[in-house]
C-alpha cells in the first residue's frame, strides 16, 4: 500500500484509539464522527488516496462552468487530551467504495497498527420496529467474547445474532483478523425510515461512545437536532398520510351512490 497512504502527522500518546466511519442506514455512524470532529477540534493528519478504490462517473458545472472531477475523501483526523495520555485517530470516509473495500479497510487498519492502537470502534444503524418518536437504544456486539461484561457497565443491548452490512461491520470483522480489539455501536433506527438522516440514533450512540472514551464533549446541539428531526419526520408522515387517504380511500357516500347507478 505505499503510496497509497499519506501521513503529514505522526504523534504518539500513551494510550490510543480509534473510530472509523464511513455512511449507511440514517447516516448514524457519519454523524457521530463529524460531531466527534468538529467538538474535539482535531485536526486532519493524513488521508487515502482516492484515486485507487474510487472512479467518477461524472463532475458538477457551477455558473455553467465545468469544475474537475472530484474523488470521495477518507481522511484521518486526531485529538488527544492536554497530557499526551490519550489519543483518539477519527477517520472518516466520505462514500464506501463498490469494490477494493477489504483493501481500503486494510490501509485504515495499517494507520491503526502504527499508532498502536488499542482498540478500534465502529457505528451502524440497527433497524426495528421503534416509532421516530420514541428514543433509539443502542446496541452493542465486540470482537471477542471477553468485552461483553465490560459493555454490560454502559446500559446496551445485546442481540445475540445479527449482521453488520457494509464496511462499518466488516472494519470490525477485519481487525479481529489483525487481533486488534473491537466494539461497534448500533442505534436503533425506525424500518420504515432508513433512508433518512437520524441525529437521534448518533446521539444515543455518541452518548455511550463518549463514557466508553471517557471524553467529556457537550451533546446539546446533536440532542436539539435529534429532537427537531422527530418533529419533521412526525410532519412528513402526518402530510403522507392524509395524502394516501384522499387519494385511495373512497367516502362511504359516494360508494352508496355508484351502487345506485349500478
Amino acid at each position: 500500500m505505499k503510496g497509497i497512504l499519506k501521513l503529514s502527522k505522526e504523534p504518539h500518546p500513551k494510550s490510543c484509539f480509534m473510530l472509523a466511519s464511513w455512511p449507511g442506514i440514517g447516516n448514524v455512524s457519519l454523524i457521530v464522527a463529524q460531531y466527534l470532529k468538529e467538538k474535539l477540534n482535531a485536526e486532519e493528519i493524513g488521508e487515502i488516496d482516492p484515486v485507487n478504490f474510487f472512479e467518477p462517473v461524472g463532475v458538477a458545472v457551477k455558473d455553467n462552468v465545468i469544475e474537475k472531477p472530484r474523488f470521495p475523501e477518507s481522511k484521518f483526523y486526531y485529538w488527544q487530551d492536554g497530557k499526551a495520555k490519550k489519543g483518539l485517530i477519527i477517520f472518516i470516509g466520505e462514500e464506501q467504495p463498490s469494490s477494493k473495500g477489504y483493501e481500503l479497510l486494510s490501509c485504515v487498519l495499517d494507520v491503526a497498527r502504527k499508532f498502536k492502537v488499542k482498540r478500534v470502534y465502529s457505528c451502524a444503524a440497527a433497524v426495528t420496529r421503534i416509532h421516530h418518536s420514541e428514543d433509539s437504544k443502542v446496541w452493542a456486539v465486540a470482537t471477542k467474547r471477553g468485552l461483553i461484561k465490560e459493555l454490560q457497565k454502559y446500559d446496551v443491548v445485546f442481540r445475540g445474532n445479527l449482521r453488520i452490512a457494509g464496511l462499518n461491520g466488516l472494519f470490525l470483522g477485519m481487525a479481529k483478523e489483525r487481533d486488534i480489539e473491537g466494539v461497534c455501536l448500533l442505534g436503533e433506527v425506525p424500518a420504515y425510515a432508513i433512508q433518512i438522516a437520524n441525529p437521534g440514533a448518533s446521539y444515543a450512540v455518541l452518548e455511550v461512545l463518549t463514557r466508553m472514551l471517557g471524553i467529556d464533549i457537550e451533546l446539546t446541539e446533536l440532542s436539539d437536532m435529534a429532537e427537531q428531526s422527530k418533529e419533521e419526520m412526525g410532519e412528513v408522515i402526518k402530510i403522507a398520510t392524509a395524502e394516501f387517504i384522499d387519494r385511495f380511500t373512497e367516502p362511504i357516500w359516494e360508494q352508496d351512490e355508484g351502487e345506485e347507478e349500478e
